[in-house]
């Protein structure tokens, strides 16, 4: 089933991209939560014209998008977290920490641009993958540390 994404849904595209899902998915999640609509020839066509109108404003928010990267170039984290003997941590380190150590230090990033891959449940050194823009995404490094 071909759909028109209305919003980012993570892992699957962006708004306004074209995007082929299984017929479930788009029927039963997708089109009654809004964040699609069936791609028919219509729809594709009335897309077209509204990236066209668009694509200065786009411009624009891509910059901003570029600028925020910028900024967290070179940014490393160090977040805290209740640990066992072994070194253990007690739950895990999610995005939500992560955003939160870099609120510290002056830079807004919602949670949900934030993307860690495997969870992380012992002191060590990761990375979390910041998408900022569809074209702009960031690395950024974080140590757990025992508090």
């Amino acid at each position: 089933m071909k759909l028109i994404l209305k919003e980012d849904v993570q892992r699957l595209g962006y708004k306004d991209d074209v995007v082929e899902v299984r017929d479930g998915y788009g029927r039963n999640y997708l089109i009654p939560t809004g964040k699609a609509v069936i791609a028919s020839p219509s729809a594709i066509k009335q897309l077209e014209e509204m990236k066209r109108q668009r694509a200065h404003k786009l411009e624009k928010i891509k910059a901003d998008a570029e600028a925020a990267a910028a900024a967290l170039e070179g940014v490393t984290l160090t977040i805290g977290a209740k640990t066992s003997s072994t070194g253990t941590i007690f739950g895990s380190v999610t995005a939500l920490q992560v955003a939160e150590a870099l609120e510290k230090l002056g830079h807004e990033i919602d949670r949900k641009l934030i993307l860690i891959d495997q969870p992380i449940k012992e002191v060590g050194e990761y990375k979390a993958k910041v998408n900022l823009h569809k074209d702009v995404q960031v690395e950024i490094p974080f140590t757990v540390v025992a508090e």
